[in-house]
């Protein structure tokens, strides 16, 4: 049985590593334009077919209000665009800082943002140096938390 084939797209803010990383795997950037409004919106829009292919969407969520909402407008095109699998390689995961209740009336951020992950559409995540472990157990989809040192 043959692996669906791996497309990889980049946030606006990580272009530069995504070009890298998929340099290193023989495989050609995918195209994706992201068109900005004049009110500040902006809608992503894959150039490619992405239909049952393994999609890897490489960006960074901070700051959370452009990037976070970025790579979700992202995994919601690409399942959308029925890609089979959607792994959403995050380096630097925001709002990692707020994995728990430290005072009442206050949010756990990084369980919000792995609940929008998931309704997006990820179905894997690849994160590095979280800033808590147990973030990993927000996800009810695989998480492969990497580190920068051994």
């Amino acid at each position: 049985m043959m692996l669906p084939e791996a497309k990889i797209f980049a946030g606006r803010h990580t272009m530069e590593l995504a070009g890298k990383i998929a340099a290193s795997y023989s495989i050609p950037m995918g195209n994706v334009i992201i068109t900005d409004f004049s009110d500040g919106e902006f809608v992503p829009s894959f150039e490619e077919t992405v239909r049952g292919n393994r999609v890897f969407l490489i960006q960074s969520t901070n700051p959370p209000a452009d990037n976070l909402m970025e790579l979700l407008m992202l995994c919601d095109a690409a399942k959308r665009a029925s890609a089979k699998h959607i792994t959403a390689v995050i380096p630097y995961f925001g709002l990692a800082r707020q994995d728990r209740k430290d005072k009442p009336r206050v949010p756990i951020g990084a369980k919000l943002a792995a609940n929008l992950l998931m309704a997006a559409g990820a179905t894997r995540v690849m994160t590095m140096d979280l800033h808590a472990d147990q973030i990993q157990g927000f996800f009810e989809v695989p998480v492969d938390h990497l580190y920068s040192s051994a």
